[in-house]
């Protein structure tokens, strides 16, 4: 409650329960997705810090892990409470509940059990209590939108198996599959559409093993790649010709292809082709494709490549560990099965993250605290960190350094707050793409509106979840 008079001051009154219940969905708000904690949760062992920090205001927080969050409240009826072992279930993100509840229907004559979240973060959360078989994903997702979901569902090793299928009225399908959705279908969709995105997933569901294409001349290359990946949950055809892999396609069906350019009989880009034509005659998607060469690419010739596959690894001391981590993304293998060394290799190798490595990255509040923090959880990644403490010196920052390559903008700073620093850069033609995302401590209703308005590329408030800042930030750095 409030009670506020002009002058004198506000009183505000906040009234816990003494004992933990169920929330009734029916007194939800529409519109507002609670999260209840139960007492037991809140003696788990948190996460370490990710940097230290004056104890008074910690500005980071980790927060406690999404498994111990149980989530009673439950706006549109699914099935988590009727969930059994051996049950296949769907997990749906879908912000329109019309739609969510016509496909939590029709999943359910396909034999699924569904549960169903509005929100990326409660879907998120979900996704690691209950561990679904699939997911369904819209993309245009409130506060957190689909694209920092489906990018923290693929980093995070429990959940990063889960095969994601898209549906979305964004056109964006090159760019979904290339962060490891399993499929994409643009809307609208009708009932045959439905039926078959569901199938689609139950069929792969459905098969124990993933079969991979290798397809690459040399032998001493050809058998590392099959030591490398190799598993009993993969199912490898190594050849050496393009000609072999036409034959081999036509007479089984892949979930995943790697290729060298430099071929005996024909070149890379003209086997792509080849490939993804035969798939279309058959009715079949596009095929996950990672081009794995030692050859030095042009411009010309990379910028082809990004518009037909979705990974290109260049041949080098590293190379190897990064053909582990996108096989296992595309044929969506549980890292939690993987032998010793395989799972040693993935965690190594997230430890310096390719998109994060290097960026140029411009932080600007004025809490020494909080640049600090910022910082140290930032050259964790290997970035390369600037640093502001007002409006016009952020300005001024920007300005001599047009390599950055993202912003942190705190809004509230005395004098020139971050709406109007953030209206400055962007009044400037070679800065007008430049990301920027604004963090705040007010966390109110229309915040995130206002910072969009104001120029800024996307919104976190405070205290930051880390795991979050560095998800949006990988999100924004891929663009």
């Amino acid at each position: 409650t409030l009670n506020s008079a002009v002058g004198q001051g506000s009183t505000f009154t906040l009234y816990l329960p003494q004992i933990y219940g169920t929330i009734v969905p029916s007194a939800i708000p529409p519109g507002n997705l609670l999260v209840a904690v139960p007492p037991e949760a809140k003696s788990s062992q948190p996460r370490p810090p990710v940097a230290e920090s004056p104890p008074e205001t910690p500005p980071l927080r980790e927060g406690p892990p999404p498994e111990s969050v149980p989530l009673s409240a439950n706006l549109l009826q699914d099935d988590r409470d009727s969930l059994a072992s051996g049950d296949r279930v769907l997990l749906i993100l879908e912000d329109n509940p019309s739609f969510a509840e016509v496909l939590r229907d029709s999943a359910r004559q396909q034999g699924f059990k569904v549960l169903v979240a509005l929100q990326g973060e409660v879907g998120l959360a979900m996704a690691q209590e209950f561990k679904p078989d699939a997911i369904s994903l819209d993309l245009d997702l409130p506060q957190t939108d689909g694209w920092t979901v489906l990018d923290r569902l693929k980093r995070d090793a429990n959940t990063r198996h889960i095969p994601v299928y898209v549906l979305s009225a964004l056109d964006a399908r090159q760019r979904a599959l290339q962060q490891g959705a399993l499929r994409y279908t643009q809307k609208p969709v009708g009932p045959d559409d439905l039926a078959r995105v569901l199938q689609n997933i139950r069929q792969f569901l459905e098969r124990s093993t993933r079969n991979l294409l290798v397809v690459e001349d040399n032998d001493l290359q050809r058998q590392s790649i099959l030591e490398l990946v190799g598993g009993g949950d993969i199912r490898t055809t190594a050849v050496s010709t393009g000609s072999e892999a036409l034959s081999a396609l036509r007479g089984d069906q892949f979930d995943c292809l790697v290729l060298d350019l430099g071929l005996p009989d024909m070149n890379g880009f003209e086997l792509i082709e080849q490939i993804q034509a035969t798939l279309a005659q058959r009715g079949l998607p596009p095929l996950p494709t990672i081009v794995y060469t030692g050859k030095d690419l042009t411009r010309a010739e990379e910028t082809r490549l990004k518009r037909m596959t979705d990974s290109i690894i260049l041949k080098d001391v590293r190379s190897p560990e990064r053909l582990l981590e996108e096989t296992s993304l595309f044929l969506h293998r549980d890292q939690a099965n993987l032998p010793r060394p395989q799972r040693q290799i993935l965690e190594r190798l997230r430890e310096a993250d390719p998109v994060l490595v290097g960026k140029k990255a411009l932080i600007v509040d004025d809490d020494v605290r909080n640049i600090f923090a910022l910082t140290s959880l930032l050259e964790e990644y290997h970035m390369e960190v600037l640093f502001a403490e007002n409006g016009r010196a952020a300005v001024e920052m920007v300005e001599s350094n047009p390599d950055l390559d993202i912003v942190l903008m705190d809004v509230m700073m005395p004098e020139m707050d971050g709406y109007e620093t953030t209206r400055c850069i962007r009044q400037q033609p070679q800065f007008r793409h430049l990301p920027i995302i604004a963090l705040t401590a007010k966390a109110m209703q229309g915040d995130r509106q206002k910072c969009i308005e104001a120029g800024a590329s996307d919104y976190i408030a405070k205290p930051v979840d880390t795991e979050q800042l560095i998800s949006l930030l990988r999100v924004w750095l891929y663009r």
